[in-house]
C-alpha cells in the first residue's frame, strides 16, 4: 500500500509540473524517474529486481531485441529501449535532411508545380504535411512547412495563419497512420508488438477517411481567407527557384536514398524480422557515415531532452504498472463499461483525446498501455481494436489546444516569431471542431469495422 501511494505521488506530481512548465520537461520526469527507483522500488518495496526490470537493460542483449522482435515486443515493464534506438536513428537521419535542404526544396517544388496558386499551395501543402508525418516527425514537418509557408506568403501576399493551423492538424493526423507517425504509435508498436504494416493498414484507413473529411473542412472555413493581397502584381519569374534551396547536392542525393531505404525497411520489417531498433542504428550509422564531417554537427542537434524524457517516463510508469495500480485503473475502466467493447471503445477514444488535449500524449499512452492489456486479459477484448483505439485517440487529440501536441507548440511559435500571433481564442475555435470531427469518424469507423 505505502509504495503504490508513493508511485501515484511521483506520477500526479510529475503530471503537474510538466503542465505548469515552471522546470524543464525533461529534467521533471528524470526526477520523478529517481524517485521511483528509490522510494518506490527501494524504500518501498525493497526489491533490487524491480528496480534491474524498470531499467530493463538486459533486454538489449536478448536476440529478440535486434532480430523477429516478438521477444522484445512481450516486454511489459520499465524502459522500452527499442522505442528510444529508433527514435533517436530517425531523429539522426532527419537532421540529416534538414542539413542537405530537402525539405524547402520539397515544398517549394510543389508551390511551383501548382504554378503557385494559393488555394492549390493550401490544399497541396495539408497533403504533404499529412503524408510526411507518416514516415517524419511532425515536429520536423512543422518546423519546414511552416517556415516555407511564410516565405511563400511574404512572396505572394496572403496571410499564412490558416495554411499553418491546416498544417499543423493534418501533420498530427498524418502521424496516426503509421507505426513511426508519432510518439505514441512507436510506444504502442514497441510495446505489443505490432508492426508498420498493422498500423497503415488499421489506424492508416482511419487518418485517410479522416483526411478526406479535414481537408474538406478546412478549405471551407478558411476559403475566404485564402486571397491573395497583391491582386495579379506578382512576378513569378522572380521567385526562388527549388534547386536554390539545396545546400549540398551529393548529400541531398544520398540522403533522398536513405530516406527511401528506411521507409522499404519498415514497410517490410515483419517480413525481413528485422525490429525497428535494428532499423534505427541502421540508419543513424548511415546518415552519420554518409554525412562525413558533418557527423558530429548532427549528432548535436539530436534532441537529447526528448529521448531522456521517453526513458524517465517508461520508469515511473513501471511504478505503476509493478505497484498494482494500473491494473486498478483497468479495473475501473472495466467495470464502468460493464465488459462492453463498444463502452471500452468509447471511454478509451474520448478519455485519450480529452487527456491529450491539455497534457502530453507520450506519458499518457505510456500509462494507458498496460491498462489496455488488463482490460483485454480480463474481458476477453481483442487487444489491437483497443491499441488503434488509443492510438487515434491520443495522436488526434492533441490538435485540440496549442499545449495539445509538440506540433503546435513549433508552428505557432514559428509564426510569432515573423509577427503573425496565433491567440489561444482563435486557435481552438478553428482546431477544437475539427478534433471533434475527426475522433467521431475514427469512433464510428472503428465500431463499423471491429465491433
Amino acid at each position: 500500500m505505502f509504495s503504490q501511494v508513493l508511485a501515484v505521488i511521483i506520477f500526479v506530481a510529475m503530471f503537474l509540473l510538466i503542465v505548469t512548465e515552471i522546470i524543464e520537461r525533461h529534467l521533471i520526469v528524470l526526477g520523478c524517474a529517481l524517485l521511483t527507483l528509490i522510494l518506490v522500488f527501494g524504500i518501498g518495496m525493497h526489491s533490487v529486481d524491480a528496480i534491474m526490470e524498470a531499467i530493463n537493460v538486459q533486454s538489449i542483449f536478448q536476440p529478440g531485441f535486434w532480430y523477429a522482435g516478438a521477444e522484445a515486443g512481450e516486454a511489459s515493464s520499465g524502459i522500452n529501449w527499442e522505442t528510444i534506438i529508433f527514435i533517436f536513428g530517425m531523429m539522426v537521419m532527419v537532421e540529416g535532411m534538414a542539413r542537405v535542404g530537402f525539405f524547402r526544396w520539397l515544398c517549394m517544388c510543389i508551390a511551383k508545380l501548382v504554378r503557385y496558386k494559393i488555394s492549390s499551395i493550401f490544399l497541396t501543402f495539408m497533403i504533404l504535411s499529412a503524408v510526411l508525418a507518416m514516415f517524419i516527425d511532425s515536429i520536423t514537418v512543422i518546423l519546414f512547412l511552416a517556415a516555407v509557408t511564410i516565405e511563400l506568403s511574404q512572396l505572394l501576399k496572403f496571410n499564412p495563419v490558416p495554411m499553418i493551423l491546416s498544417e499543423i492538424f493534418c501533420a498530427n493526423l498524418g502521424g496516426s497512420a503509421t507505426m513511426c507517425g508519432d510518439p505514441p504509435n512507436i510506444i504502442i508498436g514497441t510495446s505489443l508488438g505490432y508492426s508498420f504494416g498493422d498500423f497503415i493498414t488499421n489506424t492508416g484507413v482511419l487518418a485517410a477517411i479522416s483526411l478526406v473529411a479535414v481537408v474538406i473542412y478546412f478549405y471551407l472555413i478558411f476559403k475566404k481567407e485564402l486571397v491573395s493581397k497583391a491582386a495579379g502584381g506578382i512576378d513569378y519569374q522572380s521567385l526562388p527557384k527549388p534547386e536554390s534551396t539545396i545546400t549540398d547536392k551529393k548529400g541531398f542525393v544520398i540522403s533522398s536514398v536513405i530516406f527511401i531505404a528506411t521507409i522499404l525497411l519498415l514497410v517490410t520489417h515483419a517480413q525481413t524480422g528485422l525490429t525497428v531498433s535494428t532499423i534505427g542504428v541502421i540508419v543513424a550509422v548511415a546518415t552519420l557515415v554518409s554525412s562525413g564531417r558533418h557527423a558530429v554537427e548532427l549528432l548535436k542537434k539530436v534532441d537529447y531532452k526528448t529521448i531522456a524524457i521517453f526513458a524517465g517516463l517508461f520508469v515511473v510508469i513501471s511504478g505503476l504498472e509493478q505497484t498494482g495500480i494500473l491494473e486498478i485503473l483497468a479495473g475501473l475502466i472495466g467495470r464502468i463499461s460493464g465488459g462492453s467493447i463498444m463502452l471500452m471503445i468509447a471511454i478509451i477514444i474520448w478519455l485519450s483525446a480529452i487527456a491529450s488535449a491539455f497534457v502530453d500524449n507520450i506519458p499518457f499512452a505510456t500509462t494507458m498501455i498496460p491498462i489496455i492489456k488488463s482490460l483485454s486479459l480480463t474481458y476477453g477484448v481483442d487487444l489491437s481494436v483497443l491499441a488503434w483505439t488509443l492510438a487515434m485517440g491520443t495522436d488526434i487529440g492533441g490538435s485540440a489546444t496549442p499545449i495539445g501536441a509538440s506540433a503546435n507548440v513549433v508552428g505557432i511559435a514559428t509564426a510569432s516569431r515573423e509577427g503573425y500571433i496565433i491567440r489561444w481564442g482563435t486557435y481552438c475555435k478553428k482546431m477544437v471542431p475539427a478534433t471533434i470531427m475527426v475522433v467521431l469518424i475514427s469512433m464510428i469507423v472503428i465500431y463499423l469495422r471491429y465491433v
